[in-house]
């Protein structure tokens, strides 16, 4: 066998020429080939978070592409880590494509790193491996939101003239200065690729690189003490640009990071170069592994000591206390350190709200903006959602495909998806619009050092939730359905979906259950926990909508197992 071509880049089709054999084909290629616009590797198949891939090798990619141009109608395309390993004859209603990636039994990173070297697996890393990566922007709306939340609790509302200290300019990480910016604050991020940095820049997430910290604190000061905004960031190790913060005692009003200690291979040791973490990477994987997580603990330590002296600091998703508990750190000292979930987001969560987005497959950027006006005017009495759009228009950039994040919630996905339906059957659209969500999203995934940490009736390591999204969007009829495990090695489930609105009476059908059903799961993931809100939701008495879903029994912390509790209840 000869070996297939290696692309070092890849620009996702548009207009309406189709390569496949209908739309909801076309469309999920498109969603592979938007994700390998945006790869940080493309090369390497690598779309972001140190390690995420799209496909487990070249020649699965290759496969992946050809069986999606031949996919009948009626046909389903099954995904296994990154390769396509069957075609099964299904009905025209099943999905287009199903895949289950990264799913190890008694999971650790040497496990991992040994079945990926004999091309058993690859790692998911949430959107990279179902194809829904919409560039920086796709966590960004996740940032805003956690900012203003720390805004209204700490800073009567307002970031204007506060300073956020965070790290970590990649894939996801560097939407951060855009988001303070968009709050009218200043955001000092550090990263140690200077490559990584410009590419922000470039891409419009952040405004300038400066030589120091020195020269970044003090650019910093004079635009807070100024009420201006903008995005600084400084070359630099996150553990050594913090311990120097605290050293000179600069105290920002925020910190965090995103830096990749959930894929330590990933986390450049303090004291390397690029180049010679890569080089150690390749000849010694355990001693740069206890590296990363030296510099982890550091790092870690640093945020505490923070939070310590009042900056509002806190883990944003990154799994660095988790990974330095692993490595011997006082698990107690280590969850001090707020995870931004449990303490920011989860009143988003009982709504049903999260990371939804779409993409719109013609390529224009029209669309796009009819879309975002329609929203304006469908959803004026949603503030969150209007404000959030307004911004959205003037700051983001777009990245290879138009694409869009919104934090929607039960009842909204709905209405807003079979509008866009609408849309495409009366001609105002150019093309198909794809659907998808981040793994934030409130029932899709089960993390219990993140999005399910500190769950109201301690149910943080069920992992029930996400399997029944995903049987659930199987129900729902969605075009593409992952179940992955994704995080630290061995720490988190999550489902990934894809949707397709392409202006037909059938995809009214499918949408209609489909946005139901995935983010309710959601809203009854946290109504069974306990939360007022969540409950209110399910009841039919929520701020978005008055749709109910049928609750056959509530969960309460004691039940009937057996006589002896009949007894026991005679007794009392």
């Amino acid at each position: 066998m000869s070996k297939p071509e290696i692309l070092y880049s890849v620009r996702a089709q548009r207009g309406n020429t189709l390569r496949c054999k209908g739309w909801r084909q076309e469309v999920i290629l498109r969603m592979l080939e938007n994700n390998m616009e945006n790869a940080e590797k493309p090369e390497e198949l690598v779309i972001y978070g140190g390690i995420g891939k799209a496909a487990r090798n070249w020649e699965s990619y290759h496969a992946i592409v050809d069986s999606l141009k031949n996919l009948e109608d009626d046909e389903t395309l099954v995904v296994q880590s990154g390769m396509p390993v069957a075609v099964f004859k299904t009905h025209k209603y099943a999905p287009t494509v199903v895949m289950a990636t990264t799913n190890i039994m008694k999971a650790d990173w040497p496990t991992f790193y040994d079945l990926q070297e004999k091309n058993l697996t690859m790692y998911a890393n949430y959107t990279a491996a179902p194809w829904e990566y919409i560039g920086t922007q796709g966590v960004i709306q996740g940032t805003f939101e956690t900012l203003s939340a720390i805004a209204r609790k700490h800073y009567n509302d307002s970031l204007v003239g506060k300073i956020l200290l965070t790290a970590g300019a990649g894939g996801m990480g560097g939407n951060q200065t855009r988001a303070m910016t968009m709050h009218g604050g200043v955001a000092i991020l550090c990263d140690s690729n200077i490559d990584i940095i410009n590419r922000r820049i470039e891409k419009g997430f952040i405004d300038v690189v400066v030589d120091s910290l020195e020269e970044a604190i003090a650019l910093a000061k004079e635009k807070a003490t100024k009420k201006e905004a903008i995005g600084i960031a400084v070359v630099g190790n996150a553990a050594d640009i913090f311990e120097k913060s605290l050293e000179i005692d600069f105290l920002p009003d925020i910190a965090t990071s995103m830096t990749p200690a959930h894929d330590p291979i990933s986390y450049l040791p303090s004291g390397l170069t690029i180049e010679e973490a890569e080089e150690l990477r390749d000849k010694d994987r355990l001693t740069y592994l206890e590296k990363a997580r030296q510099t982890m603990i550091r790092e870690l330590k640093a945020l505490i000591a923070f939070m310590d002296k009042g900056v509002k600091a806190f883990e944003y998703g990154t799994s660095i206390r988790k990974e330095c508990i692993d490595a011997g750190f006082d698990e107690v000292e280590a969850k001090r350190l707020p995870g931004f979930v449990a303490e920011y987001l989860r009143p988003l969560f009982c709504e049903g709200r999260g990371p939804f987005r779409w993409i719109c497959m013609s390529g224009e950027a029209e669309d796009l903006r009819k879309i975002d006006d329609m929203i304006l005017e469908k959803f004026s009495d949603d503030l969150l959602v209007t404000r959030w759009i307004k911004l959205a228009k003037e700051h983001i950039p777009i990245e290879a495909l138009p694409a869009r994040i919104c934090y929607m919630g039960f009842g909204q996905r709905k209405k807003f998806a079979l509008e866009v339906n609408d849309m495409i059957r009366r001609g105002e659209l150019s093309g198909p619009v794809a659907f998808s969500r981040d793994n934030l999203d409130s029932g899709s995934i089960v993390n219990p050092t993140f999005e399910s940490e500190n769950m109201k009736d301690g149910s943080d390591l069920i992992s029930d939730w996400p399997a029944l999204n995903g049987l659930l969007n199987a129900v729902g009829m969605c075009d593409l359905i992952a179940l992955q495990a994704n995080y630290s090695m061995g720490e988190a489930v999550h489902t990934g979906v894809t949707m397709i609105a392409d202006g037909t009476a059938e995809s009214d059908m499918r949408l209609e259950v489909a946005m139901t059903v995935d983010s309710g799961i959601g809203v009854v993931r946290h109504a069974q926990a306990g939360y007022d809100i969540a409950r209110d939701v399910a009841n039919g008495k929520g701020k978005l909508t008055n749709e109910n879903i049928k609750i056959p029994l509530w969960w309460e912390p004691t039940a009937t197992f057996g006589p002896k509790d009949l007894e026991k209840e005679t007794v009392n």
